[in-house]
């Protein structure tokens, strides 16, 4: 890509699916220094901003971002990433996130060192254009699967969400009703053999339900059903999972063939980093309990079986 085509995509207005500004909190005018960036359909990432003559020793660094409750540790290449920053003609600065740089699954937070040794600034995000990962679902991954999609905070600044996973099963529709769940998905990272199952696992629990799934032709996209009863009469006997409400829930893998290791079933290959609040599965009476398929945190699919009322 040029540099006048990065310098257009990472300035020019975000319009339509993929290509969006910065909305919310922290983004308010003013408010510097921003952080575009430009995601191809392989991973690479190109961030671009303005920065004044004088950070000439400046760098981006991204960060993963420490579990709750865990200490803020790790070697460079392992937990953070220093990226130079390559002045352009037009007074930008850009910095690259190659393909080949394995980003750990989990929240990379992004950020501006003033120097070597200066201090760490987090960034606020200017456009994010995320075209290319729009149909990301329509491409065929190779082990190990990897996923960056750039995103804002909650409190309004730069990150990346990132997965890293030997296979991956990807969903492609879900369908709760007449007393059954219908899954379609497609495996990339593995194949399927004989043995193949696929697995619902009670969380906190050794109880499994075991389904075989259809494949076809192509042997990738696969879909299955489990029957709503089956599920909820599995929680029949077993202790609440911590949620206080009587909820259990249901995570769902796919196993590609007898000896080989189950695969989680999730939605990650297009543009959205959180799709919980956003991809919003109906409810499904089944006698005095709720059946509701729904994407986690990390965006892996699961069932919960509530108590309704």
């Amino acid at each position: 890509m040029t540099t006048e085509r990065l310098t257009e995509r990472l300035t020019e207005r975000g319009t339509g699916h993929g290509a969006e500004r910065a909305t919310g909190h922290g983004t308010e005018r003013g408010t510097e220094p921003r952080v575009g960036c430009t995601v191809e359909a392989d991973g690479r990432i190109t961030f671009g901003l303005r920065l004044p003559p004088a950070a000439s020793d400046a760098r981006l660094l991204i960060r993963l971002r420490p579990k709750k409750g865990k200490p803020d540790e790790g070697q460079p290449g392992e937990t953070h990433h220093s990226l130079a920053l390559d002045a352009t003609e037009d007074g930008h600065h850009t910095a690259v996130l190659p393909t080949g740089t394995a980003l750990a699954e989990g929240r990379w937070d992004v950020y501006l060192l003033d120097g070597p040794d200066g201090e760490r600034r987090r960034l606020r995000p200017g456009l994010r254009d995320l075209r290319a990962l729009v149909d990301g679902h329509t491409r065929d991954r190779r082990a190990p699967v990897a996923v960056r999609i750039p995103y804002v905070t909650k409190d309004g600044f730069l990150a990346v969400r990132a997965w890293l996973r030997d296979a991956h099963a990807e969903t492609a529709g879900i369908t709760a009703a007449e007393g059954a769940l219908t899954v379609g998905a497609r495996l990339h990272g593995a194949v399927f053999g004989e043995g193949a199952a696929v697995r619902l696992r009670l969380r906190g629990t050794r109880t499994e339900r075991s389904v075989e799934p259809r494949l076809a032709d192509d042997r990738q996209n696969f879909s299955f059903t489990v029957a709503l009863a089956d599920l909820v009469a599995g929680t029949g006997t077993e202790t609440d999972t911590g949620t206080g409400s009587g909820q259990r829930v249901w995570d769902v893998f796919v196993r590609p063939a007898r000896s080989a290791p189950p695969v989680r079933v999730a939605r990650l290959l297009d543009d959205i980093a959180d799709r919980k609040d956003i991809h919003v599965q109906p409810a499904v009476p089944v006698g005095e309990t709720v059946v509701r398929p729904y994407y986690t945190v990390d965006n892996d699919l699961a069932v919960a079986v509530t108590p309704a009322g």
